[in-house]
């Protein structure tokens, strides 16, 4: 079941991150961002580097919305009490409905988008 949600997901989401892909193209490193379309193994998505990617993840019956990410040492939250190491990785696992709406697939997008363009020391290719 989660397999064939999972094909619907593609069929909507797939256009939406291939032009993600494009846009991105002169902003990370050389050999990304890649586009992740294995809908036989369970996931499809992008990534934008080692450390930024989102993936739609079936397992079971479930079907997950994984974001990756990297966690800047700006935090302002942070002090001495809650120590906050620079770099560290951070996955956020959200499950979602079958029938997801067009929507919130693009938010999701977005979102990744937003950690990436926000990363410090990004600045000189987060500008077209």
């Amino acid at each position: 079941m989660s397999v064939q949600a999972l094909s619907g997901i593609r069929a909507r989401m797939l256009p939406m991150l291939n032009v993600a892909a494009e846009q991105y193209q002169r902003r990370v490193p050389a050999g990304y961002p890649n586009v992740v379309d294995a809908v036989e193994n369970g996931v499809i998505g992008i990534e934008l580097d080692p450390s930024f990617a989102l993936y739609i993840t079936s397992e079971g019956e479930q079907i997950f919305a994984d974001v990756y990410r990297r966690a800047a040492r700006i935090d302002s939250r942070s002090s001495a009490s809650r120590e906050k190491f620079s770099g560290l990785p951070f996955d956020d696992r959200r499950p979602l409905a079958p029938d997801v709406c067009d929507q919130a697939l693009r938010n999701l997008i977005h979102e990744l988008m937003h950690y990436w363009n926000n990363q410090p020391g990004i600045l000189f290719i987060t500008d077209d």
